[in-house]
This record gives C-alpha cells, structure tokens and sequence, in this order.
C-alpha cells in the first residue's frame, strides 16, 4: 500500500517539545512541484490541492533515546507536545515512523530551542516577502499555476533584512535568533516555501501554516477565507516564549495589521516592532490608523513599500 509523511520543523522551550506532521494516502506533496515546468507544474499545483490525507494511522516519534506513539486525528495531522527538559539550545534531529495496514515509512525533521537573546521574528510569507499577488485572485491563481519556485520572485533586500535581524545582538556566529513564518497559506504548499526560503537565503525558520486542503474549491481559494488561525498561532507563540520579544513582519493585502494590533494589545510588552509591506500604490487609511494605534503601546511601526526603509528603521530604532 502506498502512503506517505511528511515532517515539519518543530520547537521547544525548557519545559516542553512540540512536533508535528501529515500522513498522505499517496506520495506526500514534496514530489509534486519539483522543478517541473508548463502544464506538469500546473498538474503538480492541482493534484497538491487534492492530495488525500489519512485518518488514525498509527505514528511513533523518536527523539532524544524517547518513543511517543499517537495516531494522526481525521485531516491525517498529527502533534505530539512532550515534557522535556535540559536540552541545548539550537536545532535538534527527529525521526518519525507512521504505520497503516501492516506498512511502515519514515521521515526525518528538526526542531529548534531558541538561543536565549533580544529579539525573534515572526513573519508572513505572500506578499510580505514572496511576490503572490494576493490582492488579485486571478493574478494569484495564474502565477501559483505558472511559475515554479525558480521563477516566482522576492521583495528586494527583504532577505538582507531578514539577516540582519538574524544576527542583530549576536556575538557567536553560530547562533542566531529566532524565526517563525506563519502564513494563511496552506500546509499543502510547505514544501514549495521551504525550498523558496532555502533558494533566497532566507533564515531558517519554524513554519506554522493553515490546516491542509484537498479539493478543488479549497485550491480557488487558497490562502483566503478567515484569517483567525494566524492570530491563534502568533498568540501560541508568544505564550509558549514568554521571556522573548518578536518582531512581526506582515503586509497590508490582507489582515495583518488588525491582527498585529490585537496581538499587541495582548501583548503589550513582548512586541518589539511591527512592519507592514505596503502592496497597493496608496497606502491603506485602516492600516494607518491601526499602527497609529499600536505606537500608543509604545511599539515602533513602519509602513514601507521598499525593505531598505525598514532596514533603515530597524538601525534607527536599535534593533540593528
């Protein structure tokens, strides 16, 4: 029988692991936009979207000399978070064997503790640093159909911005901060951004997406709909690093202003700075008012169409 997983990064603290996956019907979404081009590529981004996932297969997680044991719940997800203590900061390999039907495969992943240091970053991914035209839905659609991930683009000198933040307040060149990339993109396309943020040279990062589609309606729409995972998952975040500050990185296609603003006034003190991509020529007068807003929490903002105004606002206020 044929089935599949796959793996993504996960993240610790000092008290807990958390790890998580998918287990696919089929060959796992990874195959399917590998360097193809014209109408396979087109194939390989329909059948991403129609992948089928598999509910309670059996799933046993090594880490550390531990074995956890599960089953993947009925969009064939599955997350383990495991009391752990004393373990490095850094990343840290994980393996993962799921069973179904008296077969077996295996994947390996990682998971990083934070280094202890001034800041983190939490980022969106379409239209915050990936060109997805998410402001046109045809625009969006013919682009995810056509390009492949050698041919889609990035904002300039946001991956020099993004290094920058990396590093800023580290001594030691082999440690650096933290980074999340939460998306409302979905987890059929991890495997597409991972290899976008690896070919830009972007920061490595823990990714946290929006839950899994396979049907043809959820591929119309993909990366629309609500957004209220996005603020879940940053809330999750923030709670499970209390001791940390994060900068967030968003645009104004969509909803992260609100989002950030209300992530701000819950906390108050553990958000560094806000940064929103400006994707229209004008900038929005809601967008305005809500980092007006979040300034009153004395967190620095900036509204910028060019990343080298941010980077230049990121020296100006110490962060660089």
């Amino acid at each position: 029988m044929k089935f599949d997983l796959s793996l993504y990064r996960g993240y610790a603290n000092e008290e807990q692991v958390i790890l998580f996956g998918h287990v696919f019907k089929s060959l796992a979404p990874e195959y399917l936009l590998t360097d193809k081009k014209g109408y396979r590529h087109a194939k390989g981004v329909f059948e991403m979207f129609t992948i089928k996932t598999l509910k309670n297969a059996s799933v046993k997680v090594y880490f550390n000399n531990r074995e956890i044991s599960t089953q993947t719940t009925h969009e064939g997800y599955f997350r383990v978070c495991i009391p752990c203590n004393g373990i490095d900061a850094g990343w840290h390999a994980y393996r993962v064997e799921a069973y179904y039907k008296g077969h077996m495969v295996e994947a390996e992943s990682e998971f990083l503790k934070p280094f202890p240091g001034k800041i983190g970053v939490i980022s969106d991914i379409d239209d915050t640093f990936l060109i997805s035209h998410t402001n046109n839905i045809f625009k969006k659609l013919y682009v995810l159909l056509t390009k492949n991930v050698q041919k889609r683009k990035i904002f300039d000198d946001v991956a020099t911005h993004y290094s920058l933040l990396s590093k800023a307040g580290r001594t030691d060149k082999m440690e650096t901060n933290t980074f999340f990339y939460v998306s409302s993109s979905e987890w059929n396309l991890y495997s597409f951004i991972l290899n976008f943020t690896k070919l830009h040279q972007l920061p490595k990062a823990v990714f946290k997406l929006k839950k899994i589609k396979s049907g043809l309606t959820d591929f119309l729409f993909s990366g629309r709909g609500n957004h209220r995972h996005k603020f879940n998952k940053i809330k999750d975040i923030l709670e499970f690093y209390p001791q940390m500050n994060f900068v967030l990185m968003g645009d104004d296609s969509q909803k992260d202003p609100g989002i950030y603003e209300e992530i701000v006034k819950y906390f108050p003190k553990n958000v560094a700075a806000v940064y929103i991509r400006q994707t229209t020529k004008k900038q929005n007068s809601k967008t305005v008012k809500m980092l007006q807003n979040i300034e009153t929490f004395k967190v620095p903002t900036c509204y910028f169409v060019d990343s080298s105004i941010a980077i230049a606002h990121s020296k100006t206020i110490g962060l660089l």
